[in-house]
């Protein structure tokens, strides 16, 4: 057994940590350490903090609610921040969503969904797509697919779930229009091989994939999907968690497939960092679901979280952090594309809005060494970038959504310097 010697050692491993920093405070993109050490944030809490740190009018909004109300367990009473949420995510979301339930986290919200998908259809099957990752408990466990390492050991996961390619062209190396027809024909060969259209509850996918790689599908992927659910009374799911909330340029991502899913998983950006989820759906598909049937202790009841929820859904629309989002991330791919034409190293550069990814290769092979060595010089120069991918090839940019250009600018360099060290230190090796 390991000496405990502070209380870092009291935290349990199953952690992994990005690095040993502990922040004492936090504003805009930054962190600082007790020694005052700067830190650019190119992780927002994986993409949590999508206000930055400490927005003023967040922190406002949690410190007026806490001296007024803390908690109304919704079963109980109904707090009025949660109300006033509801009121919020309407204005926000298509016209036909027009029912709400708040949880705590994505994995929550996302057994939420499925949960309202089987009551709703009575059928007993979903379907996943490879490379997703739809959270840690059980069954969001059994829909996760972006690497083994999240299912190893817990086998065997609830069943019922059936997976699908996701039209991820690099990984293929087609054009688009041949990777959405592979893709699809393979559903379609799923559908009447594994789990027939009679008893599947819903299709849920992360329109751009998170762990998995930042791959974005492609929105006529999407637009398939929409009517293949349509054809087939099958709900189809959007999985918004890291992609809602301005992330990707666009409110939600679906909404540049122009299509309507049935039900909306979010979280992460919704909060501000406190710790808050929804599932929205249509009234059709709400009414179905009994009284009692799925709820939670802390799930709506959480009035601080409500609030930080509101004020966050204000400030991302008063201060333009969408269309932000969109003008930021452009200049981002566009630094990292002429980055590409001198480090070859550097496969593909792909993303939408502040929704980001440089994958590695060496020789068409995923190079999850070079991509590891990249984050630590990084760090080295105070940029925190995380990685993904199955191969932990991927090295992903996910600055908080206020993020200007000055700011990505100077990330960029620091990500050429260290690429360059990186890079001189193979050839030379």
């Amino acid at each position: 057994m390991t000496e405990v010697t502070s209380g870092i050692d009291l935290l349990s491993p199953v952690w992994t940590h990005l690095t040993q920093i502990q922040p004492v405070r936090g504003e805009g993109i930054y962190l600082y350490d007790a020694a005052e050490n700067c830190y650019l944030d190119f992780t927002a809490g994986i993409g949590v903090v999508s206000t930055g740190h400490c927005h003023p009018r967040v922190v406002s909004a949690i410190q007026e609610q806490a001296a007024q109300l803390l908690f109304g367990q919704i079963n109980c009473v109904l707090p009025q921040p949660t109300v006033l949420l509801a009121e919020k995510l309407k204005e926000v979301t298509p016209t036909a969503i027009d029912r709400f339930f708040i949880s705590n986290s994505g994995a929550e919200a996302t057994e939420a969904a499925i949960k309202l998908a089987k009551a709703t259809t009575g059928r007993p099957n979903v379907i996943v797509f490879q490379g997703s990752f739809h959270g840690r408990s059980h069954l969001a466990m059994a829909m996760t697919t972006s690497r083994t390492a999240y299912r190893q050991r817990y086998q065997p996961l609830p069943g019922g779930i059936f997976v699908a390619p996701f039209p991820y062209t690099y990984y293929y190396g087609w054009d688009e229009e041949t990777t959405v027809s592979f893709c699809l024909k393979q559903l379609n060969m799923l559908l009447y091989s594994q789990t027939a259209p009679e008893e599947t509850a819903a299709i849920i996918i992360e329109p751009i994939l998170g762990e998995g790689g930042y791959v974005p599908a492609p929105p006529a992927f999407l637009r398939a999907l929409r009517q293949i659910c349509d054809q087939h009374g099958i709900l189809l799911i959007m999985d918004e968690v890291q992609t809602g909330f301005g992330r990707t340029g666009r409110f939600f991502y679906f909404e540049y497939a122009d299509l309507i899913p049935d039900v909306i998983v979010m979280a992460k950006g919704l909060g501000s960092g406190l710790p808050i989820s929804a599932v929205g759906a249509t009234a059709a598909v709400m009414d179905k679901w009994l009284p009692g049937a799925h709820g939670g202790t802390y799930g709506g009841g959480s009035a601080i979280a409500s609030a930080a929820a509101c004020a966050t859904i204000d400030v991302i629309q008063d201060e333009g952090l969408v269309q932000n989002a969109a003008a930021r991330g452009q200049q981002l791919i566009q630094s990292l594309q002429a980055l590409q034409e001198r480090f070859p190293v550097m496969g593909d550069v792909r993303g939408k809005g502040l929704m980001v990814a440089v994958e590695f290769t060496t020789g068409n092979e995923p190079d999850a060494a070079i991509a590891s060595a990249v984050q630590k010089a990084c760090l080295k120069r105070n940029l925190m970038l995380l990685s993904c991918g199955t191969f932990r090839n991927v090295i992903r940019w996910i600055p908080p959504l206020l993020v200007n250009a000055a700011q990505i600018e100077a990330a960029v360099g620091l990500f050429e310097a260290a690429l360059y060290e990186v890079v001189k230190q193979k050839n030379e090796g």
